[in-house]
């Protein structure tokens, strides 16, 4: 067949009928490899692409998705759209079903975790039958399997026989994996996932190294919690077993979070598992775990103290790219309200090393999969995750995934959505569900989701599927209302007894070894001050960036009258500065007769008002050294048409900020017009202001009512923080409040309830 035989073949290809199905996918694959290097397709394909229409004189400038609507526009619109034959003298065939092979390894990629093997009860249903990846549907047949095809860009061999791609695949995609990734809009994200999927994941093999220290790490998270049921008969403690994979987890994550270069690791779950983690992660002692369970040291400080699962802890955990400082922060009941304290820690933790990129600074986040999925909090933590006055560049999501929220499993009632996990891709994170007996895929997809954060700054979710071995707590009858699934984990061997079975027959362990490993556990709890082999029992690490909470601790000298007087002079001079302006800058007409009446205050010609005197206050501490980070929906201009902060040229819509140039020496000031949430971004200033005493956090809201959408924060943080857990915060609430006839809900600030 001649060139142009065989273009005019192609021609009638994406002319067809059937250009919206297979070979839409087809052609979308080779505009890819096109693109990525224009000799690895057929010279013909490569004349084709070169006479589609350019932009800016390029194809490069074309966003995959436009050329893929610019193919369907062409076939819909073209002068001849009538359908053409298969059979172009053998071609169209032969083309039609390497389609059909690239639009099933697209199926793979985009549904294959609907039939992965991820659930360790294997409780029915069972995997869907998924019409686009079977051979039938797509026109395809077992006379197929030998034959060779293009593989596109699916890692491996460029050709392989459909038999061998079907088995890649079915590695990849459809074993104690289930990788959701190709809802990320991102082309670069999608085709790194890709690359390191079906490159790594097929042949993947952990060094027998790691895998004993895997099997050792599930022995410490299995004997902790064997030792506490039969020592503490009855007591709660929301124990681990069924998710032991969370330990090593974890353990990977440190390790290779500090050969990575972080510094600081902040990390916050509900009370699923924390005894364990504070033990076998944090470095906790085992003996002052005791004693709280003997109820020797419930109490904190001089406070009421709170119960041990809801305890926070600090260490140092020595990584071969240097020591790691790790906070488990403090956690009420209410689960998932401790996300956005995290991050609002973290970003504090950021700011103090000038970590712009997070690459200093990260936070793990550790949830339940009926809270993940039934809480609201989680939607606004995701939905500040991207914004620029609350993003910490990304975080780790853990979700324990009991399959069951206290007493319900039918997800009927527990949710809406397939997954627990699918509020996560409204930012386009990546989600990756995981057999939780499989430790190994486990720690493949830590290191995965770890080098994924790194590289852009993104959140990641790994969806532990697990199950609890217990009911809700321990003294709770699961099989009440679970009996099938409590029948199936009552008769399953423990994690660690399928692990140790493995390396058992691997050869990696002799006969007996791992009831060794776990006697030799056992007895270190009663012996040890540290059941974690890198924690760092020196005195605690003190870098620059440590906040001293020391001057804080005077409740005294706090008590005493502090002397906030300015000269006047001072203030005529820095008003003098916040109004000038720079050149061409043109203000609204009204904010224009607001700054020059503020000219006239500073001279004594007019009375003070509220604008005035609060940004003579924000200026003057800024100016004396202090920090000012104030957040709130419209906070820049201010609700009531009052503050003005932040300037808007009517031009070009440019911003000035002038109490950012006050003079040369001066602190920062951050305003942040916050996105339309309460919960989550008062307890992101809760968290920022409990890690840095030196900055004014200030939180406004634009009503005092709008306090009631985040009293949570307030009951159990704010005004009980530091009664439980010793935990101190110089947050500042602004809660507004009048009777100007908007209405109850808009004329108190409900004092009494502070």
């Amino acid at each position: 067949m001649d060139d142009e035989t065989k273009i005019n073949s192609l021609q009638m290809l994406w002319e067809s009928s059937t250009l919206a199905d297979g070979n839409a996918v087809y052609l979308e694959q080779l505009y890819e490899n096109f693109l990525h290097d224009p000799d690895s397709v057929d010279a013909e394909w490569r004349r084709f692409f070169e006479s589609l229409p350019l932009v800016n004189g390029q194809l490069t400038d074309i966003p995959h998705s436009e050329i893929r609507e610019k193919f369907r526009r062409l076939a819909k619109h073209h002068r001849h759209p009538k359908a053409v034959p298969v059979e172009v003298s053998g071609l169209a065939t032969q083309e039609t079903k390497q389609a059909k092979v690239l639009q099933l390894i697209n199926a793979y990629r985009c549904l294959g975790h609907l039939r992965a093997d991820v659930d360790p009860l294997g409780l029915p249903p069972e995997p869907p039958e998924i019409p686009d990846m079977q051979l039938r549907h797509l026109g395809l047949s077992g006379a197929d399997l030998d034959t060779v095809f293009d593989t596109g860009s699916l890692a491996g061999k460029n050709k392989d026989s459909l038999r061998e791609i079907i088995r890649h695949l079915e590695q990849i995609y459809c074993g104690h994996i289930g990788a959701e990734y190709m809802h990320i809009t991102e082309t670069r994200e999608r085709q790194w996932l890709e690359d390191r999927l079906e490159k790594n994941l097929p042949g993947y093999q952990c060094p027998t190294r790691t895998k004993s220290h895997i099997l050792n790490r599930l022995t410490a998270a299995e004997g902790l919690e064997r030792y506490l049921h039969t020592k503490y008969v009855g007591q709660k403690r929301f124990s681990l077993e069924g998710a032991e994979s969370l330990i090593p987890m974890l353990d990977e994550l440190i390790q290779r979070g500090g050969n990575s270069k972080l510094n600081e690791i902040v990390i916050g779950m509900a009370h699923r598992g924390r005894l364990n983690v504070l033990i076998n992660i944090m470095g906790k002692t085992p003996t002052g775990l005791f004693q709280e369970f003997e109820g020797k040291n419930a109490q904190q400080g001089n406070g009421t103290g709170d119960v041990k699962y809801h305890m926070g802890f600090s260490s140092n955990i020595n990584t071969a790219g240097g020591p790691v400082h790790v906070a488990l922060a403090f956690n009420p009941s209410h689960l998932e309200i401790v996300s956005p304290v995290v991050e609002g820690s973290v970003r504090a933790r950021q700011e103090a090393r000038k970590d712009r990129e997070g690459n200093q600074v990260m936070s793990i986040l550790i949830h339940g999969d009926a809270a993940f999925a039934g809480q609201g909090v989680v939607m606004e933590t995701f939905n500040m995750s991207q914004s620029r006055g609350f993003s910490t560049k990304g975080s780790i999501h853990i979700v324990i995934n009991n399959q069951i929220g206290f007493t319900t499993s039918n997800l009927k009632d527990s949710r809406s959505s397939l997954y627990c996990t699918d509020v996560a891709k409204m930012v386009s994170a990546p989600i990756f569900h995981v057999n939780g007996n499989d430790p190994e895929a486990a720690l493949f997809i830590c290191q995965l989701a770890l080098d994924y954060r790194m590289t852009f700054n993104k959140d990641v979710v790994i969806d532990l599927n697990c199950y609890r071995r217990h009911g809700h707590s321990e003294a709770d009858e699961p099989h009440v209302t679970q009996p099938i699934m409590y029948q199936r984990i009552k008769e399953l061997p423990t994690t660690r007894q399928l692990y140790a079975r493995q390396l058992e027959e691997e050869g990696i362990i002799e006969d007996g070894a791992a009831e060794n490993i776990m006697s030799t556990f056992r007895k270190a709890l009663d012996t040890s001050d540290s059941m974690v082999p890198d924690f760092i029992r020196s005195d605690p690490i003190r870098h620059p960036y440590t906040f001293d909470w020391q001057p804080y601790l005077d409740k005294a000298a706090a008590t005493q009258p502090a002397n906030t007087r300015v000269a006047v002079e001072k203030i005529r001079d820095i008003a003098e500065q916040l109004n000038k302006l720079p050149e061409g800058f043109e203000l609204h007409p009204n904010i224009a007769k607001i700054l020059n009446n503020r000219h006239k205050m500073a001279a004594g010609a007019l009375s003070v008002d509220w604008g005035f005197a609060e940004t003579m206050a924000y200026a003057t501490l800024v100016d004396h050294g202090y920090n000012i980070r104030l957040s709130g929906q419209d906070s820049g201009r201010g609700t009531f048409f009052h503050r003005h902060a932040v300037l808007y040229n009517q031009k070009n819509g440019d911003t000035y900020i002038p109490l950012r140039h006050i003079s040369e020496n001066q602190n920062k000031f951050l305003v942040i017009n916050s996105l339309l949430s309460e919960e989550a971004v008062l307890a992101f200033e809760y968290g920022y202001a409990t890690t840095d005493p030196n900055t004014l956090v200030i939180w406004e809201a634009q009503f005092g009512d709008f306090a009631n959408n985040a009293q949570v924060v307030i009951d159990q943080f704010i005004s009980a923080g530091e009664q439980k857990w010793d935990r101190l915060c110089g947050l500042v609430m602004l809660l507004p409040h009048g009777y100007e006839g908007q209405g109850p809900e808009h004329s108190s600030a409900r004092v009494e309830r502070y």
